[in-house]
């Protein structure tokens, strides 16, 4: 059974930074690509950031030069780097790894 475990959010000022992290366990798709995406009150869920096994990111524009994806070595772990935070990067933030979802991690950016 697929387990996602994510951690790291909570409240922070305009211009501050947090870091996520994610977890998979029992996934047989240990070779494919893990990802953040988020989801906004009223908004569908977008993607952030996304990672291969073998290191390749890709990210949204939106977050591009302030977020950094990284990925343990080995393992089905991977952290978001977040700085320069916006209010407009409030929401629920997700992690996925071969199709299957965590519960979220909410992050609130806010004075």
């Amino acid at each position: 059974q697929v387990r996602i475990v994510e951690s790291g959010g909570g409240l922070v000022q305009p211009g501050g930074s947090l870091r996520l992290s994610c977890a998979s366990s029992g996934s047989i798709f240990t070779d494919f690509a893990m990802g953040w995406y988020r989801q906004a009150p009223g908004k569908q869920r977008e993607m952030v950031a996304t990672i291969t096994s073998g290191g390749i990111t890709r990210y949204s524009d939106s977050v591009k030069g302030r977020f950094t994806i990284s990925r343990e070595n080995g393992k089905d772990t991977i952290y978001l780097q977040m700085s320069s935070l916006k209010p407009e990067d409030t929401a629920l933030y997700y992690c996925n790894h071969g199709g299957t979802w965590g519960q979220g991690t909410q992050v609130t950016v806010s004075s």
